[in-house]
């Protein structure tokens, strides 16, 4: 009886190390059918990181219950959580979502156009010049025009006009500042608050004015780190449910 109890513990004992080993991990990221290189295979749980090669596959370590986190620019990231089917088959195909792109501000201007009047005004005024310029030569008469005189004040307000063409294209071109729900809408994809936070639709708002008005954002928005924004959120998380239940 002995026996067979110490044989059963060290079967359950073997098989508990056995699956508590590492394993390799083999598999491929795909988007909209095509194979994406360079996305970055992070291990959340052990720390560890790899890329796609130029054929979209990777070979990460893992153990059963690993968070892995897939993660490429202009992609929301996915998570997987490995199990012991993952690491049996070792062929797993992970699909990233590309994000909107985001269309570049067109700027219309418009230019004003001299008024040019009919045909019998335009003679009017010509004819009208002449006679002037014919006083003045016979009579002596000075009327106070220059001769093909320089127009000052058009060129005033081109001037004007120049310097402030300058300046709005300056104001258009300058890049919208980056701010701390922007950073995480672009990021994050939408089940990853309804999933992993397990927060309501009407609570993402709420919970990213939570997470904005803590002074540590700020600097998420300048590093820019998937795993540091991920940390943050799902310790402001734990906060903000706090506070939703002191408030009951």
């Amino acid at each position: 009886m002995k026996v067979k109890l110490l044989t059963t513990i060290s079967l359950l004992t073997y098989q508990i190390g056995f699956s508590q080993t590492e394993k390799l991990l083999n598999g491929k990221v795909i988007s909209q059918n095509h194979t994406l290189k360079d996305v970055e295979v992070i291990n959340k749980t052990a720390k560890t990181s790899t890329k796609t090669n130029a054929s979209g596959e990777f070979s990460i370590l893992v153990r059963a219950k690993d968070s892995l986190i897939f993660f490429k620019q202009d992609y929301f990231f996915t998570r997987l959580k490995v199990s012991q089917e993952n690491i049996r088959k070792n062929n797993i195909s992970v699909d990233l979502v590309s994000k909107p792109e985001e269309l570049n501000e067109v700027v219309i201007t418009t230019m004003k156009l001299p008024h040019i009047g009919s045909t019998v005004e335009s003679s009017n005024e010509i004819a009208l010049a002449k006679n002037t310029s014919s006083l003045q030569k016979y009579t002596g008469v000075y009327n106070g025009t220059i001769t093909n005189g320089m127009d000052f004040i058009a060129m005033g307000e081109g001037l004007i006009g120049l310097f402030k063409g300058k300046e709005d294209k300056k104001s258009k071109n300058k890049t919208p500042e980056l701010d701390f729900k922007k950073l995480v809408n672009t990021t994050c994809p939408s089940s990853f608050f309804t999933k992993d936070l397990k927060l309501s639709p009407e609570e993402k708002e709420l919970f990213l004015e939570f997470c904005d008005a803590d002074p540590r954002s700020k600097a998420l928005i300048e590093n820019k780190n998937i795993l540091s924004t991920m940390d943050f959120l799902y310790a402001k998380n734990e906060e903000f449910k706090k506070v939703k239940i002191n408030e009951k």
